[in-house]
């Protein structure tokens, strides 16, 4: 049983969407713009020509670390690191985008002529139209960072769809484009796209909670815990990732199949590292979904699945990392060097082992191809039409998998979540008895950098 399906010119067209930004920030994003002064102008879209979409894409891209994230200090951060932060943002996105515009132009004429997929691409013209205005200054005063905050909440709204967009054009373009150039695409693509997305919202976390803009000076997400770093969480327990994640599956599954396996997490359930926990959350319910799945449909259900926490021995014990503590990279130049081996970097490997009768050897080279699904063809078809069960509609990180599921981007999108700052997936499996999946998280070191 597969473990994995639980499942050249456009006008820009703005995406309604659903804002992605961990659920302790979701109340405080609707009041952005009216906690915000109201400003006389908004800076007006700028028109792209081909000439600077070239030079933009030319430029390398810088390699995003958790590192950078936390560059700016603990909020509240006090103006001067607000401006930091807000060009930050700025000095990388505008480039980031136009990497994607052109990847997309060079995709086959009539895969950018689908429908889905012209949206995405008219939706990045559009995003990069609205920031090459802020490029031609700094931001200097406080009246700028709003308005540029604003520009990058409505980023990240008008792009929480592209995953799911992408899926369905490259689904039903199939036959015009080869497995191998939907890999090559995609890969590069979701990559570089975590990191951008994970750039604006770090920004608008950060200027949420900055006290500049809360009247008096209260915070408006001074309850989120003070191991938050915007979007980070400097002291993660992945132990109680898990038990959140194991909750909403367990209630599906038992929705769907009536019963539900018990999960019983061993180890180190203590070990804590530096992480961003949507992501880890997308990961641990893509895994779970697929060893609850499996394990029921064995006929296995009274076996539990069995979670095992294991730190290495700078993260057990290690006191939480706090954003005074990191240095940054000291040039962009050192950008893109490999990982290093450096012990003092804290890691966290979890292993989900289950007693579902392993994966077939005929699906095992799969499992990490986007868009393979054991979904059929009619089935497949209907997920990609909206018709979903219970057990599909499991939501994860980015807003994006609700409506993945059955596309077959669940493992390979979890990989590139885990991969993004260091870490990984690998699975082992006993066909016809179980199988074992290994995720291994990488922490905020000095020295960690990777390549988007």
């Amino acid at each position: 049983m597969s473990r994995q399906s639980f499942t050249s010119c456009t006008p820009s067209i703005r995406l309604p969407g659903t804002l992605s930004f961990p659920s302790r920030t979701f109340s405080a994003c609707a009041r952005l713009r009216i906690g915000s002064p109201a400003w006389p102008k908004q800076p007006a879209a700028a028109t792209i020509s081909d000439n600077q979409i070239a030079t933009l894409a030319a430029k390398p891209l810088h390699s995003l670390t958790l590192a950078d994230l936390v560059r700016h200090g603990n909020p509240p951060l006090s103006t001067e690191a607000l401006f930091s932060s807000a060009n930050f943002t700025l000095s990388l996105l505008p480039i980031r985008l136009a990497h994607r515009i052109q990847a997309l132009r060079n995709l086959p004429f009539i895969v950018v002529s689908n429908p889905h997929i012209a949206r995405i691409y008219g939706n990045y013209v559009h995003s990069l139209s609205t920031l090459l205005p802020y490029q031609e200054r700094r931001i200097t005063t406080l009246e700028d960072e709003s308005r540029f905050t604003e520009v990058m909440a409505d980023l990240v709204q008008t792009h929480s769809n592209t995953i799911p967009g992408l899926a369905r054009g490259f689904m039903e373009c199939r036959k015009y484009i080869s497995p191998a150039e939907v890999t090559k695409f995609l890969d590069e693509h979701l990559r570089t796209r975590i990191g951008t997305r994970l750039i604006a919202e770090q920004h608008i976390a950060l200027h949420l909670s900055s006290h500049p803009h809360s009247p008096g000076g209260v915070s408006p997400t001074s309850n989120v815990s003070s191991t938050h770093v915007g979007v980070i969480d400097t002291a993660l327990r992945p132990a109680e990732i898990i038990r959140h994640c194991e909750t909403f599956v367990s209630e599906i599954c038992e929705l769907k199949y009536g019963v539900r396996p018990t999960v019983i997490i061993n180890g180190q359930p203590d070990a804590q590292l530096a992480q961003v926990p949507t992501h880890l959350e997308y990961i641990i319910t893509e895994l779970l979904k697929n060893a609850f799945r499996a394990t029921v449909e064995h006929g296995q259900e009274r076996e539990p699945i069995e979670v095992t926490i294991a730190a290495s021995p700078s993260t057990t014990g290690s006191p939480p990392v706090t954003a005074e503590s990191i240095k940054p990279p000291q040039s962009p130049e050192s950008a893109g060097s490999p990982l290093t081996s450096d012990e003092s970097i804290p890691c966290v490997t979890i292993r989900i082992r289950d007693r579902g009768g392993g994966i077939s050897p005929d699906i095992l080279p799969n499992i990490w191809a986007y868009s393979f699904t054991t979904f059929g063809e009619d089935e497949a078809m209907d997920v990609s039409n909206g018709n979903l069960d219970a057990l599909n509609t499991i939501s994860g990180a980015g807003g994006d998998s609700s409506s993945l599921a059955g596309l077959g981007y669940g493992l390979p999108l979890g990989r590139a979540y885990a991969e993004h700052f260091g870490g990984g997936i690998t699975i082992q499996s006993m066909w016809g008895w179980g199988t074992d999946v290994y995720l291994n998280l990488r922490g905020l070191g000095k020295n960690i950098l990777v390549t988007d």
